[in-house]
């Protein structure tokens, strides 16, 4: 029960995480029904971000977030402008291809990164290269501490996933009063429905993807600093595989329902947690058969509700 009750939570730690990054899937698509398949290297240049946020300047975790948050929302509205809405009213293939595109350029600008640099408060200098794994200097920030969950029980919660929860939600939550309560919020519900009518409204359309981009940006940066801190280590193609992981959850809970995106996200991080911990890993930290059970379980469920788990069936229109 006790090693029952850890995985649960190293699961929900690791689903806070791809449940932030398919937020940014499902809105996009449900606008423009288009998959960013870029938003995983916006994911990875938010936790570079933080990266030089901390050791350029020293500042905390909140400025670090801030500062991804930031960069990554101004990113997803560059290439919004730059590349997606060229290609707006051309075959949806053309949109895919320019995303993959993306996605590499992304990843191989930042692998050709090599400089040195000075940290803040150090005398010697140190060397980047975008090309190798670099440490993330997580316990600059934090001095991992652990916390007994069930008295009695060797079940813990340390601050990291604390951090993690306390972020991912209040992120979830203020999405969800954008999308709900707001007039932003209501445009983007409308785009979704009709594009055509909501301009015809004197809305403009334009604006309002564009917004949309910007917020799921913005939620893939906070991802990328949570994960930085978390695994304390980051690289180039840091973004492929939970980048990969995310939109599977986002298919999974049901493209375009921004609950369905958290609620998947959550059952991909159990699944991957709990399979790593059955399954036998050689070695012991590494089991590739946790990513394949993962993909199997959005099988399964796309057998049964091909629409995903909350997703709404698309009404034909006469």
């Amino acid at each position: 029960m006790e090693e029952v009750l850890n995985q649960l939570i190293n699961g929900l730690q690791r689903g806070s995480i791809y449940a932030l990054i398919a937020l940014g899937y499902t809105l996009v698509y449900g606008v423009l029904h288009l998959i960013n398949f870029a938003h995983g290297e916006v994911f990875m240049i938010g936790a570079f971000v933080a990266f030089f946020a901390v050791l350029l300047t020293g500042a905390g975790f909140v400025f670090a977030l801030a500062a991804a948050m930031v960069c990554c929302a101004v990113l997803a509205f560059l290439m919004e402008r730059g590349v997606y809405r060229p290609l707006r009213n051309r075959p949806r293939l053309a949109g895919l291809i320019a995303a993959i595109g993306l996605s590499i350029l992304l990843s191989s600008l930042v692998q050709t990164l090599s400089f040195e640099f000075t940290p803040h408060g150090a005398s010697d200098s140190m060397r980047f290269s975008g090309a190798n794994y670099n440490a993330f200097p997580a316990r600059q920030l934090f001095e991992e501490a652990r916390y007994r969950l069930v008295p009695g029980m060797n079940v813990y919660l340390t601050n990291i996933q604390i951090l993690n929860f306390v972020v991912s939600l209040v992120l979830m939550a203020g999405l969800w009063v954008l999308v709900r309560k707001t007039t932003l919020g209501m445009a983007m519900r409308a785009c979704a429905n009709n594009k055509d009518a909501l301009a015809l409204m004197v809305v403009n359309v334009n604006r309002v993807i564009a917004f949309t981009f910007v917020v799921g940006g913005a939620l893939a940066g906070a991802g990328g600093v949570l994960n930085a801190v978390t695994y304390a280590r980051i690289d180039a193609m840091m973004g492929l595989m939970p980048g990969l992981k995310a939109f599977v959850a986002a298919v999974l809970g049901g493209i375009g329902s921004v609950p369905g995106a958290m609620l998947g996200g959550f059952i991909m991080g159990i699944a991957e947690v709990g399979a790593a911990s059955v399954l036998p890993s050689r070695p012991v930290d590494y089991t590739p058969l946790a990513d394949g059970v993962s993909f199997a379980v959005l099988i399964l469920v796309l057998l049964v509700r091909p629409r995903g788990i909350l997703g709404e069936a698309e009404q034909e229109k006469v």
